[in-house]
């Protein structure tokens, strides 16, 4: 086999080496010396992460500049160029993905004895596998962060090369202490992005739009509405609440989603029953009908006798 060894954005092919490995410069343009130590001090707590909907840590490069994270590699790519092929998604496999995002996210909210904020959740940023799940990605060092007290504030504002802000919350970007609704907030971009088919507030530069998430702006649904039943918009707007506590959380976001899912697929089979009875009596009509024509000819035949 034919794997890729990718480090600092250049790419060669290794022989030998199975397809599912990907090396990550976790350095860039930070120093060495200051990330050292918080980069070891991490990697035990990186080592135990293992949950289907996160992609799975392997190994780490901490001998030699640049240190490099090691994990599994996903070659179907990510969920941003899926999009950009394929536009809007059906109603299923939105939830599916959804499902998929939110466990893995659940999984890293309720690690213990520290949760794990995310904090860049974005399409880019969720990796699709072979069997058609996705999963969440991306812990470089810079934006992997594990907190004990019930918020979190940054020493200086994010700036835009750390992290995308078309998907940032608003408490993130107005640099106030935030928790894990941070990423909850960006979840709920990413699933109206699945429905519409275009990332929020596509015609806007990306530095401008988490102004317009601060003012309580959020992009709008254009998409039919019934591409929103059974309480998919209220979860999208629960979801992007200006308010973070008022935001549910990933545990809870999973079981609305389970009950859309369950919604979608009682309609699946009602509609695939109704198609059926209608194929039968459509079949029946033609059985009917042939035998009253057959009937009738036969009858024509016996007055010509």
């Amino acid at each position: 086999m034919r794997g890729v060894l990718i480090i600092e954005g250049h790419s060669a092919l290794l022989p030998g080496v199975e397809p599912r490995l990907l090396l990550r410069d976790l350095v860039r343009n930070c120093s060495l010396t200051k990330i050292k130590k918080a980069f070891r001090d991490e990697l035990a707590l990186l080592q135990k992460l293992r949950h289907p909907n996160v992609v799975q840590f392997l190994a780490a490069v901490t001998q030699s500049s640049p240190m490099m994270i090691v994990t599994e590699y996903l070659p179907k790519g990510d969920l941003c160029a899926f999009l950009k092929r394929r536009g809007a998604l059906k109603p299923t496999l939105v939830i599916k993905f959804a499902l998929d995002i939110a466990r893995g996210m659940n999984y890293l909210h309720e690690h213990k004895p520290e949760a794990i904020i995310h904090r860049d959740l974005e399409p880019s940023n969720i990796l699709r596998d072979d069997s058609g799940h996705v999963k969440v990605a991306d812990f470089g060092l810079s934006k992997l962060m594990i907190v004990s007290t019930r918020t979190i504030k940054e020493d200086k504002p994010v700036g835009c090369q750390e992290i995308s802000w078309r998907y940032l919350a608003p408490e993130v970007h107005k640099n106030e202490e935030y928790d894990t609704k941070a990423d909850v907030f960006s979840f709920a971009l990413i699933l109206q992005e699945m429905i519409e088919g275009c990332p929020p507030f596509s015609t806007e530069q990306e530095i401008e739009v988490p102004k317009l998430y601060v003012a309580n702006e959020r992009p709008p649904f254009r998409a039919p509405p019934k591409h929103y039943a059974h309480g998919l918009r209220e979860l999208i707007e629960d979801c992007w609440n200006d308010n973070p506590l008022q935001r549910p959380t990933f545990r809870q976001i999973i079981s609305r989603l389970d009950e859309i899912s369950g919604h979608l697929i009682r309609g699946r089979r009602w509609k695939a029953k109704a198609l059926n009875c209608f194929q039968n009596l459509e079949a029946i009509l033609k059985f009917d009908d042939s035998n009253s024509k057959s009937r009738s000819s036969h009858s024509t035949l016996s007055s010509i006798g």
